[in-house]
């Protein structure tokens, strides 16, 4: 196996040739980094953005290569859930795949907001082209009246 990384011209200096820089690289990147190897973007969540409208939020959420239906959204109390889910096609073809490289991370990713300010009853949600975008109305507030009350 081996990695396809651009040519940097920078790397080759002919004047300092040393025919072990690249083992002392791969020695270097393994023991002080040993998971990088997993690749950042496997193992982090994805990412969000949250926009106040002033009376409602809009969360957009980068889910690029996901089904809709492989994307879930639970309410449980005041905590929204979403869910996404990837299988990967090697698990699923026979062992007789030709893969050179495989980068693509697969697996189950979710993150939890809090929407105790929103009216969980009318949030909308679409997914177009890698984007989930929720809308989320925020709760009316009560306007607090005053009143008399008579004594009996």
């Amino acid at each position: 196996m081996f990695a396809m990384r651009p040519y940097n011209n920078r790397r080759h200096n002919l004047s300092s040739y040393n025919p072990f820089r690249e083992m002392e690289e791969l020695e270097r990147n393994f023991f002080d980094r040993p998971f990088d190897f997993f690749d950042d973007h496997m193992l982090s969540e994805f990412k969000t953005d949250i926009i106040d409208h002033g009376n409602e939020y809009v969360l957009e959420a980068d889910l690029p290569g996901f089904n809709k239906d492989d994307i879930s959204l639970d309410i449980d109390g005041d905590v929204l859930t979403i869910k996404a889910e990837r299988h990967s096609e090697h698990e699923e073809k026979d062992k007789k795949n030709d893969y050179v490289r495989c980068e693509r991370s697969y697996g189950s990713y979710s993150r939890q907001f809090d929407v105790s300010e929103v009216d969980t009853d009318h949030i909308k949600a679409k997914y177009d082209n890698g984007v989930l975008k929720l809308t989320l109305p925020k709760k009316k507030e009560e306007v607090k009246t005053s009143k008399r009350l008579q004594i009996e």
